[in-house]
Parts: C-alpha cells; structure tokens; sequence
C-alpha cells in the first residue's frame, strides 16, 4: 500500500501522541503513545505541540499500563506536567522512518480521492482521528453535505493506492440514505 509521496499536508507534521496528565510529583508526564511501540515517543528526535509554538526533547521513564511515562526537558515539578495535559506531540515527518512496502502512515491518507469499487466518486479524506477504539476516516462528501466518519478497516478501504491518491471505500450499510 506504500506508494508515490505523501501530500504535502501529510508531510509537514506527524502527531506522536497525547499528554494524559502528570505521575508523580516530580514532573513526570503520561503519554498516550500513537505510535506503534510505545517507547518509541521519545525516538524521533524533540517533539513540539500543535503549533509549533514549544519544543522537548524526551526521554521515556517507563510504560504504566496505556501510558509512556516521560520526562520532558524543562519540566521538574507536578504542577508543570499537568498543564501540558491534552498537549499533542508533534515531529516532522522528516524525522520518521520510510514506511515498509505494503506500509504508510495513516497521515498519508488525508486528501486521497475516495471512490466506490465501480469508480464512483464518493469524496476526500478530510482527516483522520483516533478516539480510543481505532482510527476514524473524515470523509468529505463529493458534491458537498456533513462529513463522514468511516472505520478504517480493510472490510470499509479494500484498496489504497499512495501513489495515485485515491482508495476504494465500501460504505457500510445503513450509513447513507438512498
């Protein structure tokens, strides 16, 4: 599924992971890792929030049941990890790793071209959330109205192909009228 480059939206910045809160009280903070080994918050070099605004570099303390416990550099006490809490972890794309043959980032899906297994055109990948129970797909409509929300799975995305910029979708039933 890996193909051609990424669009220059998915290129600028990758989200790591999320501050859940501080653990302890000398400045050590929870993280939910995105990424697929936890400890692997801290490998790609300083993260920085959403926007750019504040850098760290980190350096995993450990893994308490979904959480990373991280040390961020420049936070020593409880009071300052806890204001970090709901903080998204940025790094430039740049700084990850290629992705393996059959591989991609799920970045790498916002702005495909969205079309059923007959090739009619169904929308575009808007964005893509995670909310706890596995990553989401916003779909905007072609034609217009509310966005979407699909499971991505292989049962709903069949086939991606990065290199043209489009997947096929299998809507599942009973989530659009007609």
């Amino acid at each position: 599924m890996n193909g051609g480059r990424p669009s220059a939206r998915a290129e600028a910045r990758i989200c790591l992971g999320a501050v859940t809160g501080a653990h302890g009280v000398r400045g050590l903070v929870k993280v939910k890792p995105f990424t697929q080994r936890p400890e692997d918050i801290a490998a790609y070099g300083p993260v920085s929030d959403q926007g750019g605004r504040r850098q760290w570099k980190l350096a995993v303390e450990g893994v308490h049941k979904d959480s990373v416990l991280t040390r961020f550099e420049g936070v020593a006490d409880r009071d300052a990890a806890q204001r970090l809490k709901g903080t998204r972890l940025y790094v430039p794309r740049s700084a990850l790793p290629a992705a393996a043959e059959d591989e991609f980032y799920l970045a790498d899906l916002v702005g495909l071209e969205l079309s059923d297994a007959s090739g009619r055109a169904l929308g575009t990948v808007q964005a893509v959330h995670d909310f706890g129970a596995g990553p989401l797909v916003e779909m905007s409509p072609t034609g217009g109205g509310e966005s979407l929300m699909l499971p991505f799975t292989v049962a709903v995305f069949p086939r991606i192909d990065l290199a043209a910029r489009c997947a096929t979708v299998v809507l599942p039933d009973g989530l659009v009228e007609g």
